[in-house]
């Protein structure tokens, strides 16, 4: 949406389906919000719109304390888009900026630091220090709100370099103290410790097809690292996740739905989830990637009126609105299960994936490192069961993965990632447009050999998934 009057339109409705894709500010308040802020609807000659909170943070502007809007889905442009500032996005997200600096945000892209500046400055209001310091806010707010952490050590756990920083931000962003905004909730809200796990809402856009994507993330669990538990309808996925600062604990809920229906369709709002993390300040990182695994950012509205138009897909978008495409939590862990399968995943698993330190049920491990697969594969402390054909396409990805011949991280170039996996010997096509579509989360992929009309772009690999689920009905 370009138009402002439009935009107004879609305030003065308070349509959901915008939020996060902008934020409006008014005047006369000094606030902004979300575009279904609940709040009476200001004068348009009052409204300002910004493409980014970290752009309405940074025209003065404080954050509604009604309607949250940091707590949006994010846009769906950052997974889907392929330029620079998508890229920039999605390392930002990432948390990139807050471990390596703008400096090592711009070596990932191939740009200088001056460059990603004026594109993203340019395009969103706002450069990557910006972005990265409206994401710190959010993730200070739910540490405040929902842990019993003291607020110094928040401080450090959202990425601020100090406390007096995070004080700053604190009232700039919310127009109070680190002390008042916990206090804005119940003591009962804030009960949790990162050992016993921070409770969390992962909004979403528009309908969500869990029972389509917790039936995938059950068929492809590997044991030791992932389980899926629960009746279908009220399942809960839990997985292992290695971080940059340590190791953590997924749960997600799938929420209950008609219990006798496999597949359960909820027509937005949030998953509920609970994060257990060795180190708190690995928040942002593990919700931004499980973000990506289910698929939160998307826009359904625009998949779903798209695919619908067309005959053979219009009965399959009607039975699953909100049909997602899900991704992958960890990128160069899904291009190793991809080539060699799930049980050889599970050989993997125990023979080299590192064991936690506090084993969860049946979580028991992290999957292994690139890495430590690379120098098994050359020979260097090899163990028996470690799956057949090691020695061949594993062995080749996982040494291109460890010398980053091969990147696969959130800002990589999609149509280079796919260029180096084609050039590594004994990978065929087809496994590496299931990398393309899940590791990096291309939203238009399609398989060689498989015939799709034009008039499915950029949708495609939602597409497949549709056909996909009504085969397997």
């Amino acid at each position: 949406m370009t138009d402002q009057d439009t935009r107004y339109e879609a305030v003065r409705s308070r349509d959901a389906r915008f939020d996060g894709e902008f934020f409006f500010a008014v005047e006369t308040t000094g606030i902004y919000c979300r575009p279904s802020c609940p709040a009476v609807t200001p004068k348009r000659d009052n409204v300002r719109f910004f493409a980014t909170a970290a752009a309405a943070q940074g025209s003065g502007f404080r954050a509604c304390r009604r309607c949250r809007p940091d707590a949006v889905p994010g846009s769906a442009d950052w997974n889907a888009r392929a330029d620079v500032v998508g890229r920039a996005m999605r390392l930002i997200g990432d948390g990139v900026v807050d471990r390596e600096g703008v400096t090592g945000l711009a070596v990932r892209l191939g740009y200088s630091a001056r460059q990603v500046q004026r594109q993203l400055t340019a395009e969103l209001g706002a450069g990557p220090v910006a972005l990265a310091r409206a994401q710190r806010a959010h993730t200070a707010r739910v540490l405040l709100q929902t842990t019993g952490l003291p607020v110094t050590e928040i401080a450090f756990a959202s990425g601020f370099a100090s406390v007096r920083q995070f004080n700053d931000t604190v009232r700039t962003v919310y127009a109070t103290t680190p002390t008042g905004l916990r206090a804005a909730v119940r003591a009962t809200r804030r009960t949790a410790t990162p050992s016993a796990g921070i409770p969390l809402r992962l909004a979403h856009r528009g309908p969500y097809h869990a029972g389509a994507v917790f039936d995938l993330l059950r068929r492809e669990a590997v044991a030791g690292v992932e389980e899926v538990s629960g009746p279908p309808g009220g399942r809960t996925y839990r997985r292992t996740l290695r971080l940059p600062y340590g190791t953590g604990i997924v749960a997600v809920d799938e929420r209950a739905g008609d219990p006798g229906r496999a597949s359960a369709v909820h027509p937005g709002g949030w998953l509920d989830a609970r994060l257990h993390l060795t180190d708190p300040r690995d928040l942002t990182t593990a919700v931004q990637r499980l973000r990506r695994l289910l698929d939160l950012d998307s826009d359904p509205y625009a998949v779903d009126e798209r695919l619908g138009a067309d005959p053979r897909l219009a009965p399959l978008v009607a039975a699953r609105p909100g049909l997602r495409a899900p991704g992958a939590a960890d990128p160069e862990e899904y291009a190793v299960r991809a080539v060699v399968g799930r049980a050889a995943a599970e050989r993997l698993v125990r023979a080299y994936g590192k064991a936690l330190d506090a084993p969860c049920g049946t979580l028991t491990h992290l999957f292994p490192e690139s890495a430590v697969l690379a120098q098994a594969g050359s020979g260097e402390g090899a163990k028996p069961g470690d799956g057949s054909g090691f020695e061949g396409p594993l062995g080749v990805l996982t040494a291109a993965l460890a010398d980053g011949t091969v990147r696969l991280d959130p800002g990589v170039d999609r149509d280079d990632a796919e260029e180096a996996l084609l050039a590594l010997p004994g990978l065929d096509a087809r496994t590496i447009a299931e990398i393309r579509a899940r590791a990096l989360g291309d939203p238009d992929v399609v398989p060689p050999g498989v015939d799709v009309p034009d008039t499915w772009r950029p949708w495609r690999t939602y597409a497949l998934h549709h056909l996909r689920a009504a085969e397997e009905r």
